[in-house]
């Protein structure tokens, strides 16, 4: 499976460089953290992990470190953090989860 994220600061009209996201997996009560990067300079992650036939079906969480990104551009954000959580049912297909950004707002969407 390959699962990766595109995020786009729409207060801008722009890729969101350097936003740090966090991918993690749902074992029971418990979420184990698998994976770690920040976006280019188009705003994407093309693959949260490199071994695509080691995620099994399940439910993940992308965490988008936001208040991060917004401070650095000096501007004050409502959201610290962005979690979004999705369910994997066909472990062998891609998953894109974009991410459309602003100080006080936020949406998503499953992409191709």
């Amino acid at each position: 499976m390959m699962i990766s994220t595109h995020v786009l600061d729409t207060s801008i009209g722009r890729p969101a460089r350097s936003v740090d996201v966090r991918l993690a997996f749902q074992r029971d009560d418990d979420w184990q953290e698998i994976a770690h990067a920040a976006t280019d300079a188009n705003g994407r992650v093309g693959a949260m992990v490199s071994d695509r036939s080691s995620l099994p079906a399940g439910t993940y969480r992308l965490t988008f470190d936001v208040g991060t990104y917004f401070r650095g551009r000096g501007v004050e954000s409502f959201y610290a953090n962005v979690a979004v959580e999705f369910i994997v049912r066909d472990a062998a297909a891609h998953h894109h989860v974009p991410l459309l950004v602003s100080p006080y707002g936020y949406s998503t969407y499953r992409g191709s």
